[in-house]
């Protein structure tokens, strides 16, 4: 009998979004299926599946150990997330050659699902670093008897969700930095920058409205600029490898000696990127918007506030607060004065005429109270209170109550 030959050999996911990319989180049913197209009819040994999830990472560095020798001192930690293995056809002994229990395929195409559960514990998101990653694949292996076995391998998504809509997350971020520049025995004047942003947590794709003002009394001609960085930090054997890298910027006009310049929402939006990760005990990814002044010939003065890219948008409630925030935002640059209170109503648009008239008859079981107590409480219940004013009516008795609190309190 002539042997047929495995045409296709492939894994295939149940995609649970429209976009039909396989992204699955902590808790998520993964499902999918072995697809297996052959020309003729073939005898399988097994048919099995591995999937797997880690964090892993790698690095090296050259040493010296004296004069004349060097070595390279590798530093590698895995973190492992998901590990699960299960038989789709035949038994788990495939080392023998035996023709018992084979399975007989025949020549078409055939598909063998599989399902599994991710764990319930956090899971770290996936991610390429410079340094290291975090995987998650299903890998198929078919084994027929003289034959090495077949291997196909799959990746798939993991998103640990980050849900922007906390409290934290929404709070304001903001800063204020001053310098002043010195050449020699001269001094120049200082240069200042403040600047807020709406919130903290923000997804890819949105715009960051970022609120600053920058004022130029020195010198020099200087330009202010924004950039959003991303931090990536590798853990390994008590070492630590860290690499930044630019992830957007934008650039203001520059700024002459004396001149102040003012950001009322100037929009840096955010590209898509990795969404935060902050659980991972050997890799952790983290971002920043840089607002700074570029200062020629002199170190930048420069103001980091934090931000989290998460993956569960803003929701319509939260951008009432953001927008609310926006409103205040020059005004805590400016570090303005609240308005003028409004004054409250007047009594009589409060009280009818004749509410006040029924509340003057007094009930006849108490017209035995004549005590000078009850004369008081009717005068205070039923007159109207004074108009509203800003002005003390009465400055000199709150001039000498001032007097007679400073004599019971001698200064020391």
């Amino acid at each position: 009998m002539v042997l047929g030959k495995v045409k296709s050999f492939r894994v295939s996911y149940d995609c649970l979004n429209d976009s039909n990319v396989p992204v699955f989180s902590s808790g998520d049913c993964v499902s999918g299926r072995v697809i297996i197209e052959v020309t003729g009819e073939i005898r399988v040994k097994s048919l099995k599946i591995h999937a797997k999830g880690f964090a892993k990472v790698r690095w090296t560095e050259s040493r010296n150990a004296g004069s004349n020798t060097a070595y390279t001192q590798n530093y590698t930690e895995e973190v492992e997330y998901l590990n699960h293995k299960d038989i789709l056809i035949g038994h788990e002994r495939d080392d023998d050659n035996s023709e018992e229990g084979l399975t007989t395929i025949l020549s078409g195409r055939h598909e063998y699902a599989f399902s599994f559960e991710l764990p319930q514990t956090p899971l770290a998101t996936s991610f390429e670093g410079k340094h290291g990653s975090v995987r998650y694949w299903v890998k198929a292996e078919l084994h027929r008897p003289w034959l090495l076995p077949m291997k196909t391998k799959k990746e798939f998504t993991v998103f640990e969700h980050i849900d922007i809509n906390t409290p934290l997350l929404l709070s304001p971020q903001a800063g204020t930095k001053d310098k002043t520049l010195c050449c020699w025995f001269c001094t120049s004047g200082p240069i200042s920058l403040s600047a807020k942003i709406e919130r903290k947590g923000y997804t890819p794709g949105e715009s960051i409205q970022i609120f600053a003002e920058i004022e130029n009394c020195s010198s020099r001609m200087v330009v202010p600029k924004a950039a959003i960085y991303q931090s990536q930090t590798f853990y390994a054997k008590g070492k630590i490898k860290e690499v930044k890298q630019l992830v957007a910027n934008l650039r203001g006009e520059s700024l002459s000696s004396g001149k102040t310049e003012t950001w009322n929402g100037k929009m840096l939006k955010i590209p898509p990127v990795s969404p935060s990760i902050l659980d991972c005990s050997i890799i952790r990814v983290e971002y920043s918007l840089m607002v700074y002044v570029d200062i020629p010939g002199a170190i930048n003065l420069s103001l980091n506030l934090p931000l989290v890219i998460g993956t569960i948008p803003l929701h319509p409630f939260g951008s009432r607060t953001s927008s609310v925030s926006s409103q205040c935002s020059m005004s805590w640059l400016g570090m303005g004065l609240p308005e003028r209170p409004e004054a409250p109503p007047s009594y009589a648009e409060i009280v009818t005429e004749e509410q006040r008239q029924s509340s003057l008859d007094v009930p006849a079981a108490r017209e035995d109270l004549n005590g000078p107590l009850f004369a008081y409480i009717h005068e205070f219940r039923f007159q109207p209170p004074p108009l509203y004013s800003e002005i003390d009516p009465n400055p000199e008795h709150a001039r000498r109550t001032e007097e007679r609190r400073l004599d019971a309190c001698p200064s020391r």
